[in-house]
């Protein structure tokens, strides 16, 4: 048996009662509270649970749109049911309700309830429009809410899911774990402030768990796994009842005054090991706010606006699907206009986040203005797919030929693959390469529509830890080749051509309809060995004549460029490609630590970050490298930098960076080169 608020009717008027029986019925009846008589029941409608050893229900809901129902089984899955409330439909169910349950008086006992379900045959058995089945593992559903043109559900399984309505099919769009430890998640709370309770259960505690804050607002000792239990709060006193042994026990508590005041909020527990720009959004009454994506070793990616009036950093959501540290982001450019009632002024891009455990995360980010929320920005997040090597393991066949990936992998770097959405097949694949810790060059294929990430093709050629790798396209002399840069910790750079391997991938996965085995990537096209430690930066830019500028950042401080020519064997597309080195300059010295960041402005201008927390703009000569200004930052340990451009109202050009370490910073500088670097520690 289970309780929900009636649709279109006001609270204590008339409840819903859900009951599920034999073969996998379920029974919706409205019940009518008389004060003095007996409560009038009426048969509303009849469902048919999936087949499954444990066949009831644990939750429901009525969707606010109306005419669907909503519920969790004891399988852990979530099912969409038609409620319809059409003038035929209230006919036949008042037709039965004086059949059986007209109003009776208090000597009558419960004599309507047999009437009632005698007729039960008059209503047709209703399938589910939509099953999404195991959601919640094999625990149980536990609740289902509809907030703010959501769906919440929540498990035993230690997550909660939140879900939109795409016709009439139930959509997942994020699986959340709130924190370590709380496996049985009983029920969401929404406050007027806008944060989000999580009510479970941890241990032998029953905790009220703050979204907003990330810790435990409440921990009551109460023994653990109540089935039966209640809990309220308001600003004077909060109580908690459940049963144990029989017995029903109350926990009271008046409201104690807060000592703690919030004087700046951490975007992260630990360091912040990558940032990538999203883009910039406009807010009328606000400035210009940018948008970030950060990952940290504290296991999240958080999506945050910067403002650069205020100097404040806005979290706007997070994203914690990951179960080791966050290494490496990518953005599928380019960052397109937004979608789904985000209207054209937003942002929408694929986010890919990467790090240990050898796992892979990729997302769907809709950004846009919104005056009024407290962050002016709303951020709708899609979780897309997911891949870990060693989820995937004992799918492999002859798996005893190989050998197993270790379970420590870690991928270190992420470059989406530039122009691989082919019109040959039916639906379009985005190809992503990754620096692999156990010395490997991975690329990996993701069909969103189907939400798969597909493992394509592999090389172990560098035989030590991939640090960086770094994708782009090459378009010219008639035809297309995708190039890919990967460098190690021996100082060495790889350039390779991965036009054969993606064409492959691409026609086995049509034919696999998704599920292939990992292609070889061959062998480089062209080694440097360009450092002589680790290569902890690594940036491509194409010049107006087609060649390509590769910068790199090493661990012994040093900067080394070179300007590639890429040719065609034969002249034609389908033929083998050349590359041929033009020029090297390398700047022994450059910094005084490991040069953890490093970008190409332009042909002649170059950026390099160090761990040294200086920030040098270099111009690139005929005689090599000079230094133009330095300026010192704030962040220590620095991580990674990105770097962007801004057309001001005059057409001038002006360059913005962000840099990540132990904190987060961003700078402006003015170009040309001429003006130093103007810093504004965020």
């Amino acid at each position: 048996l289970g309780w929900a608020p009636c649709p279109g009717q006001p609270p204590g008027a008339t409840t819903a009662l859900l009951a599920s029986g034999p073969d996998g019925e379920m029974l919706w009846l409205d019940v009518t509270h008389r004060p003095g008589q007996a409560p009038w029941v009426r048969l509303m409608g009849r469902y048919l649970l999936p087949p499954c050893k444990q066949r009831w229900h644990t939750c429901a809901a009525f969707l606010p749109q109306g005419g669907l129902l909503v519920c969790g089984d004891r399988r852990g899955s979530l099912l969409l049911f038609p409620c319809s409330s059409s003038p035929g439909w209230a006919v036949e169910s008042a037709g039965i309700a004086d059949g059986g349950t007209s109003p009776v008086s208090e000597d009558t006992g419960s004599g309507s309830e047999p009437s009632c379900l005698s007729h039960k045959g008059a209503l047709p058995l209703e399938a589910p429009l939509s099953v999404l089945f195991g959601l919640h593992g094999k625990m149980g559903v536990t609740s289902v809410t509809c907030h703010g043109g959501y769906i919440y559900s929540t498990g035993r399984d230690g997550c909660f899911h939140q879900l939109r309505l795409q016709g009439q099919q139930l959509e997942v769009l994020r699986k959340h774990r709130p924190c370590k430890g709380l496996q049985w998640i009983e029920e969401l709370r929404f406050t007027p402030d806008g944060d989000l309770l999580v009510l479970g259960f941890h241990a032998d505690n029953f905790v009220v768990w703050s979204s907003r804050t990330g810790e435990n607002l409440h921990c009551i000792p109460c023994g653990g796994g109540h089935r039966s239990w209640s809990y309220c709060s308001n600003a004077k006193a909060e109580a908690f009842a459940f049963v144990k042994c029989g017995d029903v026990m109350l926990y009271h508590r008046e409201a104690e005054p807060c000592e703690q005041w919030v004087l700046l909020e951490s975007l992260h527990g630990r360091e912040i090991a990558c940032v990538r720009r999203l883009g910039a959004v406009e807010v009328p009454g606000h400035t210009t706010l940018n948008i970030f994506v950060t990952g940290s070793e504290d296991t999240t990616a958080c999506v945050l606006a910067l403002s650069e009036r205020s100097r404040a950093a806005m979290p706007l959501t997070r994203l914690s699907d990951h179960i080791s540290s966050v290494r490496a982001l990518a953005l599928a450019s380019p960052v397109g206009p937004g979608d789904e009632g985000f209207g054209d002024e937003g942002l929408c891009t694929l986010l890919f986040s990467a790090g240990g455990r050898a796992q892979i995360e990729c997302y769907r980010l809709l950004c846009a203005g919104d005056p009024a929320s407290e962050s002016a920005v709303a951020c709708q997040v899609i979780h897309v797919a997911s891949h870990r090597l060693d989820k995937h393991w004992e799918r492999k066949k002859n798996r005893h030929k190989l050998v197993k990936m270790d379970p420590e992998t870690r991928y270190m770097s992420l470059s989406v693959v530039p122009g691989t959405s082919s019109e040959q097949l039916p639906a379009p694949w985005k190809f992503l390469a990754a620096a692999c810790s156990d010395g490997s060059v991975r690329v990996f294929g993701l069909l969103e529509a189907a939400r798969k990430l597909v493992l394509v093709a592999e090389s172990f050629h560098h035989q030590r830890c991939v640090l960086k790798v770094e994708a782009f396209l090459h378009t010219r002399a008639g035809g297309e080749r995708h190039l890919l840069c990967s460098a190690a910790t021996d100082g060495s750079i790889a350039f390779w051509d991965i036009t054969s391997p993606i064409t492959d991938a691409m026609d086995a996965l049509h034919r696999a309809e998704g599920e292939i085995q990992p292609l070889a990537l061959g062998t480089p096209l062209l080694t440097v060995m360009a450092h002589s430690c680790g290569v902890n930066s690594l940036h491509i830019r194409e010049t107006p004549e087609g060649q390509y500028l590769v910068a790199s950042g090493s661990d012994d401080g040093s900067i080394h460029i070179c300007l590639l020519e890429v040719a065609l064997r034969g002249g034609e597309a389908t033929a083998g490609t050349c590359l041929r080195i033009l020029e090297r300059v390398a700047r022994p010295c450059a910094h005084a630590a490991h040069v953890t960041g490093i970008r190409v402005l332009r042909p002649d201008l170059l950026l390099s970050a160090s761990v040294d927390q200086r920030l040098t703009l270099w111009r690139r000569g005929p005689g090599g490298l000079d230094a133009l200004s330095t300026t010192f930052f704030h962040v220590p340990d620095l991580a990674e930098l990105d770097c962007w451009e801004v057309a001001e109202a005059g057409g001038e050009l002006r360059y913005y960076c962000v840099l990540c370490g132990r904190g987060l910073e961003m700078l402006h500088g003015i170009a040309p080169p001429k003006s130093p670097l103007l810093g504004a520690p965020q």
